[in-house]
């Protein structure tokens, strides 16, 4: 599907697609002999900050920053890891993150107890599908379905909005992280919140909003006007119904009842419809559970609907079309090109590897073959750009440009993580394609 608008058709023109396949193993040998040493461990008990984790796992980055285990990214390393033949580094992963949701029952966004506050995007439930798949250890699945099961209760318990969809919040943030945070978002906007009359209570919803936005892991973005608390998120709500369907699934792998998860994901899917789709634009969008509308920002987030299979493969076309005000000529920008009141680092023009790989994903689970291919191109291609230069990954590119982005919360650190495990990804779906 051809883009309307005649500059973006230009600029979509204009691409062109110049690695080589010896430029693309270049990058995978990289990638395959980097692993280890984004390896790291703890002793048995907690110390200092870091919360303890039972097994060796990985990090996003081989150094800097970012040197803890995280939720959400760590489904997409794994995803590479287990492409390079590494399925126990990955169990590894996966089983230190099933420990965390038993010791707190939810995932935090990472083993640091500031992290405590808050979760990460719900997709540990994919992770046990990826082991379960690569191994077929039931005693594996026996164990997580439990655990799995509590991490559920904390989203409909803790994260549930009167209108029966789920959003993001926080966890009871210390009066200091409030004031740390309401500073945060102060320096961001270039806003100075507290001399601008508003109650307490205001500022501390502004905090908590903010808390709430970094567990969405799009921290910061458009999309929620600085209210992310407010929303009913689409590709929340999605993953949480891919989750419902797992559940069932591994339900029946493990001779439980399957009945309820069925229901559950029905009703979800019922509620989606009803407020994130707009019959009018003919696209989904969040949903705004205060004022009853939904945002006006059109995100990759819709591409999740495909990932989690929620629509049928008619709806699927609202989705599909959403290529024509997101794809750029080196990959898909977060959210639709359009006047912002501040440069955040999750919208235009970026690209971020885990919403690429969902897209892909996606598109090939609806058989958008072509586009799904055109897109993997595109990321192999700005990736290895930025490689010959440096002779490492990123952790987002430009979609415009195939550069670093210009605009960043805390700057482009040099990554791992699922940088590479999305390349490795990208590289094994076009072969499969072929």
């Amino acid at each position: 599907m051809r883009p309307a608008n005649i500059i973006h058709s230009f600029l979509l023109a204009a691409s062109v697609i110049s690695c080589t396949q010896n430029e693309i193993q270049e990058v995978r040998h990289y990638i395959y002999q980097s692993w280890d040493a984004t390896i790291r461990s703890t002793p048995p008990y907690d110390t200092a900050h870091l919360l303890a984790l039972p097994r060796p796992y990985t990090v996003p980055c081989i150094d800097g920053m970012f040197d803890e285990l995280y939720y959400w990214d760590t489904y997409f390393t794994n995803e590479g890891l287990i492409l390079d033949g590494k399925t126990e580094l990955a169990t590894s992963n996966t089983e230190d993150l099933l420990a965390l949701a038993n010791r707190f029952g939810f995932v935090p966004n990472g083993n640091r107890d500031w992290y405590l506050t808050r979760s990460q995007p719900p997709y540990l439930a994919l992770m046990v599908d990826q082991i379960w798949s690569s191994k077929q250890d039931t005693a594996f699945l026996q164990r997580a379905f439990p655990i799995l099961e509590r991490e559920y209760h904390f989203w409909m318990q803790e994260r549930i909005t009167p209108c029966g969809l789920n959003r993001y919040g926080a966890n009871s943030p210390s009066p200091d992280l409030i004031d740390e945070f309401i500073t945060t978002a102060g320096k961001r906007l270039g806003k100075d919140f507290r001399s601008m009359g508003w109650s307490q209570e205001r500022l501390e919803k502004l905090a908590i909003d903010c808390i709430a936005e970094c567990e969405s892991g799009w921290d910061f973005n458009p999309r929620f006007d600085r209210r992310c608390s407010d929303f009913c998120p689409v590709d929340l709500n999605a993953n949480l119904y891919g989750m419902e369907k797992l559940m069932a699934h591994f339900a029946c792998l493990t001779n439980r009842d399957a009945t309820p998860w069925i229901e559950r994901a029905e009703k979800r899917s019922e509620l989606m419809h009803q407020l994130l789709f707009d019959p009018v634009l003919d696209g989904w969008y969040d949903y705004d559970w205060t004022q009853g509308m939904r945002s006006p920002i059109l995100s990759a987030a819709v591409f999740s609907l495909l990932f989690n299979r929620v629509l049928t493969q008619e709806e699927a076309g609202s989705v599909h079309k959403s290529l024509a005000r997101l794809e750029y000529p080196f990959g898909l920008s977060v959210c639709e090109d359009r006047p912002y009141e501040y440069k955040y680092q999750w919208s235009f023009p970026n690209a971020w590897p885990p919403t690429t790989y969902i897209a892909v994903r996606g598109l090939g689970n609806y058989g958008y073959r072509e586009d799904a291919v055109r897109l993997a191109r595109k990321y192999l291609d700005a990736t290895i750009r930025l490689f010959r230069e440096s002779g490492q990954l990123w952790e987002k590119t430009n979609a415009l440009n195939g550069g670093l982005p210009d605009e960043s919360e805390y700057g482009t650190p040099a990554m791992m993580g699922w940088s590479a495990g999305t390349f490795v990804y990208m590289n094994e779906f076009i072969k499969q394609q072929i």
